[in-house]
């Protein structure tokens, strides 16, 4: 009898995201187990418990999805769990915390699609600014726009203190970012005036660049919003919008909605769910995560 495939979900949240345990589940694996309230210095000891106890067939069917809400820690959570495997038991390890890897790599990919729709090259020397900035979905987001080459503004409707420090946070990644200040219509417009790309992923319902203050951003190209409760993040950018003139700037900007970049979401996490299976030991993030949509956005 061939041994079940079986997903171990640590998170140091207190519930596991239903979201994931479904899209595991749907993925093929067998069995999805959380565990919940993790701490950093017990990753080791539940990853050694994991793997010694399946023998080397069944380690081939074990894999590891790391979740919860800081980006930053749950890359610190795959370190220690690749740490902690000594071959040959060791596994597949996927980070995707409350979902932001994912969600980020769409965004971006979605992004660089619509600009060369447009005539455009990639996001390489482009101005961006990421609304939302300091949450899980923004800082990835920003990591990955920057490491395309993009010149990343992470802005916080608390100002560019809180900005500044989620910036330097994402150093660690070989990246630079540069944080914003959000607080106020007057900041915010002093941004957007030479955005080329903008990314809202600000909290649920709360819009963050109405009309007037799109009407003044003259070098718009893309705007992406994945504010899928009304009002819209981005004002005028419905759910649906794939590429779509947003009324009212400019340059007639493509819009990118939650539900078009949901899709792409939808199907990044799917694929590297699938991957977990496929018995190499792996580590999957934002990285991987981006190639994975970009392949979906060609």
């Amino acid at each position: 009898m061939e041994k079940p495939y079986l997903l171990h979900l640590l998170t140091p949240a207190k519930n596991p995201s239903p979201f994931d345990v479904n899209m595991a589940l749907d993925a093929g694996w067998n069995h999805c187990i959380p565990y919940t309230g993790v701490a950093l210095e017990e990753v080791p000891g539940l990853v050694q418990d994991a793997i010694f106890s399946r023998g080397p067939k069944g380690v081939a069917r074990t894999g590891l999805f790391l979740g919860g809400r800081d980006v930053h820690l749950a890359m610190e959570m795959l370190e220690r769990a690749r740490a902690a495997m000594v071959p040959p038991f060791t596994v597949a390890v996927l980070a995707d915390p409350s979902g932001a890897f994912t969600t980020a790599a769409a965004m971006v990919a979605c992004a660089e699609r619509a600009l060369r729709q447009r005539g455009l090259d990639g996001l390489a020397g482009r101005e961006v600014r990421v609304f939302g900035g300091t949450g899980p979905v923004g800082t990835s987001v920003g990591i990955l726009a920057a490491g395309a080459g993009a010149h990343v503004r992470l802005v916080s409707h608390e100002g560019a203190g809180p900005a500044q420090a989620a910036a330097a946070r994402c150093e660690r990644y070989g990246v630079r970012l540069q944080g914003g200040d959000g607080s106020g219509a007057d900041a915010i417009a002093a941004l957007l005036a030479d955005a080329e790309v903008v990314f809202s992923a600000a909290r649920a319902g709360v819009q963050v660049l109405d009309s007037g203050l799109l009407a003044g951003a003259g070098r718009l190209e893309v705007a992406c919003d994945v504010n899928a409760v009304p009002p819209a993040g981005i004002a005028g950018v419905a759910a649906g919008a794939d590429g779509e003139p947003l009324a009212g700037t400019p340059r007639g900007a493509a819009g990118l909605g939650a539900l078009a970049v949901g899709n792409i979401k939808y199907r990044t996490q799917q694929a590297l769910l699938q991957r977990l299976r496929g018995g190499e030991a792996v580590d999957l993030h934002f990285g991987q995560a981006l190639e994975v949509a970009r392949g979906l956005c060609d």
